[in-house]
């Protein structure tokens, strides 16, 4: 088996059953804001267009690119779609003109002569844009999982496919937070580091549970080009982004699991397995290239910078207008309002009205009463500074999830007073009667009835209140302060009081004896 990186989260398997293209992208994405890191416009393209298979593992922007797919992949491609309970996905690519689809089940493998491979989706709402994936594959000579951006819950199930020879996965995040937020530098400084933190923690997590020998950082970071975004590549000018970049997080790695064997995967690096031998060569870039990319990695950011502005531009030209103030409250008032009626959970959840200035706009979504309104002067915990073209795009393409589009692509700002309210970035992913109605039914199949177990001296409920991960697994407990380790949330355990953001309360109590074993026993129902 040969794996082809192309490039953030591209590659390019070539099996003894065939070829599969996996999330192709050039960019820049997410209105310009994003670009591969480091450039990968030097492959050559045609070829790994020509492949038999196109797996897209879900809709976000950085990685699915509908113009390096218009230019370079054949509409008879066999595309490999994940079983994602809303069809956005599929229609996105039967309106590119991709209609040879088959259609994966979750978790099942499926075989093309010495092909085996398995497309495991995830689909809470905190996954992607409603919605991720990994992609297994095995032809008899290797085995490789592909994971991707996904966080998924059932390792064991996943693992259940064959152990893998090579393990490529997410490290460093694709987030906004803290970057876009009106805080203090300091305080900016301080949660950016505890964002890299999670970051690093939650993929040594996974690498530790599969426990390949051969490990490959991708997925991340990307490089920001646009000038106003500039000082956010890496770990930041002034040490507030989120960024990993592939070198540092394998020094982080060998630190922490010195046994493991880590490599650099990008653009052009050619990984080839075979019996459980594993060679690895690079093909684009001259090793004395790699070494000044990330050793002198803020002069190559600024040749970049410099020599792609004409792409940024382009990308700009092909925004929409930017609406009058009455005619764009108009268009979301008979856009947003029937949602907000449908969504009674989102609307509980926020709780009150959020502010949004959008160019001369200033505009008021009352999540309780269902409106969207002319701002009031009212207090608000939530609100918004977004520019006008990027909302009058939005519109004219009747974009379903922002979060694909505007708060990826950092270019507004944003402040709150208390804790994160996941319940309005949901909304914003949800910008559709299918998506909302399927959210609205996942939270309510929430309510959670699973067995009790015992950690320490507390006995809790099994399963986390935010994704369902099974708290036997990723749950740490110090001074009365349950962690789950995925995704880093947190519960103070005498109150079940969620410490991260509002709602999700944990069921916990402590336990009548002493004693620090795992017991298990039948949770009582909930009213």
């Amino acid at each position: 088996m040969r794996i082809t990186g192309l490039g953030h989260a591209g590659m390019f398997i070539e099996t003894a059953g065939g070829s599969i293209l996996c999330d192709p992208v050039i960019g820049p994405t997410f209105f310009g804001s994003w670009f591969p890191f480091p450039d990968n416009r030097g492959l050559d393209w045609e070829r790994f267009g020509n492949a038999d298979f196109l797996y897209i593992s879900h809709r976000h922007r950085d990685h699915f690119d509908p113009a390096l797919m218009q230019k370079h992949v054949p509409k008879d491609i066999k595309v490999l779609l994940p079983d994602y309970p809303t069809e956005d996905l599929e229609n996105d690519l039967r309106a590119l003109g991709y209609d040879n689809i088959i259609y994966t089940q979750a978790g099942v493998p499926l075989e093309f002569g010495d092909l085996t491979l398995m497309v495991t989706p995830l689909r809470a709402p905190s996954d992607g844009p409603i919605g991720d994936s990994s992609l297994s594959v095995d032809d008899g000579s290797a085995s490789i999982l592909n994971q991707n951006d996904s966080h998924p819950l059932d390792l064991e199930t996943l693992l259940g496919f064959s152990k893998p020879d090579a393990y490529f996965t997410q490290v460093s995040g694709a987030i906004w937070w803290p970057m876009v937020y009106d805080l203090p530098q300091d305080a900016k400084q301080n949660f950016a580091k505890l964002k890299r933190d999670a970051q690093n923690k939650r993929a040594m997590y996974y690498i530790e549970k599969v426990d390949a020998e051969h490990v490959f950082p991708m997925a991340g970071p990307p490089m920001f080009l646009r000038d106003e975004l500039f000082r956010y590549n890496g770990t930041g000018l002034e040490n507030d982004a989120i960024f990993t970049d592939q070198r540092q997080f394998l020094q982080h790695m060998k630190d922490e699991r010195p046994a493991q064997k880590g490599y650099e995967f990008l653009p052009g690096t050619v990984v080839e397995i075979s019996g459980g031998e594993l060679t690895v060569t690079q093909t684009l870039y001259a090793d004395a290239e790699i070494d000044r990319i990330f050793d002198e990695k803020w002069d190559y950011l600024a040749e970049q910078r410099d020599s792609r502005q004409g792409e940024i531009a382009a990308e700009e030209a092909s925004r929409a207008p930017v609406l009058p103030p009455d005619e764009m409250l108009a268009e979301l008032k008979a856009w947003w309002e029937p949602l907000l009626r449908r969504g009674r959970i989102f609307r509980d959840g926020v709780g009150g009205p959020v502010r949004m200035t959008i160019g001369d706009l200033d505009l008021c979504v009352d999540f309780p009463k269902a409106k969207v309104r002319e701002y009031a002067g009212e207090e608000t915990s939530y609100w918004f500074t977004i520019p006008a073209d990027l909302v009058s795009t939005n519109i004219r393409d009747h974009e379903i999830d922002w979060s694909n589009s505007i708060f990826l692509s950092m270019q507004f700002q944003a402040g709150r007073v208390g804790k994160f309210n996941e319940f309005i970035y949901t909304f914003f992913k949800c910008l559709s009667r299918d998506r909302i109605e399927y959210v609205e039914n996942w939270y309510a199949e929430q309510s959670d009835v699973s067995e009790d177990i015992q950690l320490e001296e507390w006995v809790v409920q099994r399963r986390c209140p935010h994704l369902r991960a099974d708290l036997s697994k990723t749950a740490k407990i110090e001074d009365g302060v349950l962690t789950c380790s995925l995704h880093d949330w947190k519960w103070d355990l005498a109150s079940g009081k969620c410490l991260s953001t509002q709602g999700h309360p944990i069921r916990s109590s402590r336990a009548d004896t002493g004693a620090h074993d795992l017991r298990q026993t039948k949770a009582a129902p909930v009213a």
